[in-house]
């Protein structure tokens, strides 16, 4: 009888943020290769930094709105999925390059090519001191078909692009760190690790190091802003979808899920 298979290791799963992806140097690049030599990756891109430099409409205050919620949203037009696009291109090709020259196989998705499916976006925002109608070609992730990730193996990685498509077929922008968390809900990834340009989750000006799922959507809803409550979202649902903890710092992505740095989210 031969002996049987070990069990494959699932993907790492890694959110690479659109402002920081210029600040991660070489050593940083290599010992993300040796992770994937070890385990297949699955990585997905931001893109906020080079998107505000290839056009002026998104440096624009109006470029951001703001629902009847308080959340806030990139105005997306079908201009503003085009340029998405390119910039995403360009990104993909300088990250693919990085990981080929050390040595992985890889190739860029699109989400919206039957990876991940969103719901439909809110329709009111605020212009001024007024709720007004608008269209916006944006939408919460609700769910990853991982088939385009099946069979994956050490020494592979796939970066993706996180367009959606919503329930009417039409292709829209969303949060790259919640299609991330979806994304690693989806191939049974045990932690999902979010690099950002900052160090650590903080919370009244002190570095937290480890948190739980509870206490962290607590603080989400009353204390974080910006970037990094959107951060803590995408964290919950990852647990919700059995990922069993999600790290967040702007170390090497050994060194966070080694938790020698990074906050670490887990679910108790």
């Amino acid at each position: 009888m031969s002996p049987a298979h070990p069990p494959q290791e699932a993907p790492a799963v890694v959110k690479l943020g659109g402002s920081c992806l210029d600040d991660l140097d070489g050593a940083w690049w290599d010992d993300l290769a040796r992770l994937g030599r070890r385990r297949p990756l699955v990585l997905v891109h931001g893109w906020s930094k080079p998107l505000k430099k290839l056009s002026a409409r998104s440096r624009e205050p109006s470029a951001i709105l703001r629902d009847r919620y308080g959340n806030q949203s990139r105005w997306t037009t079908p201009e503003v999925i085009d340029d998405i696009k390119t910039v995403s291109a360009r990104l993909g090709s300088e990250v693919l390059q990085r990981l080929q020259r050390r040595g992985l196989s890889a190739e860029r998705l699109l989400g919206s090519d039957g990876l991940l499916a969103a719901g439909e976006a809110e329709r009111w925002w605020w212009q001024g001191k007024q709720l007004v109608e608008l269209e916006n070609l944006v939408g919460p992730v609700t769910g990853a078909d991982p088939t385009l990730l099946k069979d994956l193996e050490p020494g592979q990685a796939r970066l993706v692009t996180p367009l959606a498509r919503n329930a009417s077929g039409r292709e829209v922008n969303t949060d790259a760190d919640r299609a991330a968390a979806a994304l690693a809900g989806a191939v049974g990834a045990p932690d999902l690790v979010l690099v950002t340009d900052v160090g650590h989750l903080l919370i009244d000006g002190e570095p937290v190091h480890e948190i739980g799922a509870e206490a962290a959507a607590v603080f989400r809803d009353k204390g974080a802003t910006g970037g990094m409550r959107k951060k803590l979202r995408a964290a919950g649902e990852a647990l919700e979808r059995g990922v069993d903890r999600v790290v967040i710092g702007s170390a090497p992505v050994t060194e966070l899920l080694a938790a020698r740095t990074g906050t670490v989210i887990t679910r108790t």
